[in-house]
């Protein structure tokens, strides 16, 4: 039983560890590096929707890094848990401060959920799944979400 533990707990740490490797590289608008973090048969599917194979996630990314100031983000693991041996459940929520600004944007805040597998010793991104958090009716929800992530500005993790 000890060892399994441990095992989960590694495990989890290491795709933590991937999912923040991951907004880095969104960060520093690496569209490569982003994508090397998939499974080629894992999937993105981004805020608006849009879904792309993992092994199209380079070629998604490079014209919108090229030509779109992006916003950078900042989150907040909400949980981590392995669901076997070799894959790890992640659910987080972020937002995102706009290009030249300080501040968030609440209407970019997000609920992310990421999914990774361990191929032969290396995890990769299975599915990250990137939700709108509108919280419809329920302002208090979006003013909390804001307000936890704005209390981690410079800090992310």
């Amino acid at each position: 039983m000890h060892e399994t533990t441990e095992h989960a707990k590694s495990a989890e740490a290491a795709v933590h560890a991937l999912y923040e490797e991951l907004l880095v590289a969104w960060n520093r608008r690496d569209a490569r590096g982003y994508a090397a973090l998939f499974a080629p048969d894992g999937a993105l599917v981004g805020f608006d929707g849009g879904q792309v194979p993992g092994a199209e996630v380079a070629d998604h990314l490079t014209p919108i890094f090229a030509d779109h100031p992006t916003a950078a983000y900042v989150w907040k693991v909400r949980e981590v848990r392995a669901l076997s041996q070799d894959v790890v459940l992640l659910r987080a929520i972020a937002g995102m401060v706009p290009p030249g600004q300080t501040d968030l944007n609440p209407a970019a805040n997000a609920v992310q959920s990421l999914v990774a597998q361990n191929h032969s010793g290396t995890w990769q991104v299975e599915l990250f799944h990137n939700t709108p958090a509108q919280y419809h009716g329920r302002p208090d929800l979006a003013e909390q979400h804001t307000a936890e992530l704005t209390g981690l500005l410079g800090d992310p993790a």
